[in-house]
């Protein structure tokens, strides 16, 4: 029987392996790898490189193995060592949602440059007398070209997942400083 259920959880393994992963479960490897960092278990070039293999993950075959050789999170109360093995990582809390569609606030971003040019070289086309040729299109349509390659590129490539998870490690990282810098004022003041 013990080798029925081993195989039966083998084949359960292998095909859950293969199923997509949501950007849910690659944020909750994002944060499980942050916090290896913050406990010494991970060096950050180690960080580094697993936090993209996690934003390029696909599978949860591919999510995987980045949490495998992390023990699970204990609570500091009861810090023991727990040997991980999740199949796929826990519903990601509600407090670690990103905040609204990044997809979205990525377009916003990468083409609010062109918009603001395109914007000044009409105005000025129309403050000039809009004399029926247009030529603010050789500005606005070679910039709108290399505009749009980079969002092909970067939605490709999943940027508004890491440039989110980029600009979120850097504001928990200037918090913790804006901490050490409190404690320290405060035991030079004790």
């Amino acid at each position: 029987m013990p080798e029925d259920r081993n195989a039966s959880n083998d084949s359960r393994s292998s095909e859950r392996d293969g199923l997509r992963a949501a950007d849910a479960d690659r944020q909750y490897v994002a944060d499980r790898l942050r916090e290896a960092l913050n406990e010494g278990r991970l060096d950050l070039t180690e960080y580094d490189d697993r936090l993209g293999e996690a934003y390029s993950a696909r599978t949860y075959g591919d999510l995987r193995g980045l949490l495998s050789d992390l023990p699970t999170v204990a609570p500091t109360a009861s810090s023991q060592m727990v040997p991980s093995s999740p199949l796929m990582p826990p519903a990601m809390p509600a407090t670690a949602t990103p905040p609204g569609n990044l997809t979205a606030q990525w377009l916003m971003h990468e083409w609010s440059n062109w918009f603001k040019i395109s914007l000044i070289m009409v105005a000025i086309w129309l403050f000039s007398g809009a004399d029926g040729y247009f030529w603010p299109v050789w500005v606005i349509g070679p910039i709108g070209v290399i505009t749009l390659g980079q969002t092909i590129s970067g939605l490709a490539n999943g940027e508004p997942r890491k440039r989110y998870a980029v600009e979120r490690e850097e504001r928990r990282s200037a918090e913790r400083e804006r901490r050490a810098s409190e404690r320290e004022r405060d035991s030079d003041s004790d």
